[in-house]
Formats: C-alpha cells, sequence, structure tokens
C-alpha cells in the first residue's frame, strides 16, 4: 500500500509524504507504484526548473518527502495538479493507495 499524506497550512499545501509500494504486481511490473513515482518525480522536477529554492525534498527506495518553502501561482498549480492525478489514481486503484489530509 502507498500510503501519501497532504499537509495544508494557512490554506495552501506545505507538505507531502509519499511512503510504500502498492503491491499491485512484481516489483519493477508495479504500474501503480511507477505512476505515482512519475507523477511525482516529474512534478519535482518542473517546480525545481522554475525555482529551485522552492522545494526541498527527500526520496529513497519507496519513500519521498517533499516541503513546499514558496508559493505562487504556477508552483501551487503544479502542486494542485499533482495531487490531483495522485487522487485519481487512488480512486482508480483504492486497494493499493490511500490519501490522508
Amino acid at each position: 500500500m502507498i500510503d501519501i499524506t497532504i499537509k495544508k497550512k494557512d490554506g495552501k499545501y506545505h507538505y507531502i509524504r509519499v511512503e510504500g509500494h502498492a503491491g499491485y504486481a512484481e516489483s519493477g511490473y508495479d504500474i501503480v507504484c511507477a505512476s505515482v513515482s512519475c507523477i511525482c518525480i516529474t512534478t519535482i522536477n518542473a517546480l525545481i526548473s522554475i525555482d529551485e529554492e522552492c522545494v526541498v525534498y527527500t526520496e529513497k527506495d519507496g519513500f519521498l518527502e517533499l516541503g513546499i518553502m514558496k508559493h505562487d501561482t504556477v508552483i501551487d498549480k503544479l502542486i494542485e495538479n499533482m495531487l490531483n492525478l495522485l487522487m485519481q489514481l487512488a480512486e482508480d486503484y483504492k486497494d493499493f493507495i490511500k490519501i490522508s489530509r
């Protein structure tokens, strides 16, 4: 199960943690894990390309912790897009992804 924790402060997202493995398929063939990873890493890369100081993150096998340090329209839209994609994926794969706020 992939557990995703989302925290807001003053109405803005400031912390996201993704941990665990979906267990949908064997390692290397798990489309749910691959999708979550792709959504998160693509978003982080986009954020860093806009402003290297807008996020801090830690990534290792089965774990991603993201702190949002700055906010503006583009940064907030990218974070919202990432979370919308993860929520849709969690809806489609309820037994493999859990999102907590």
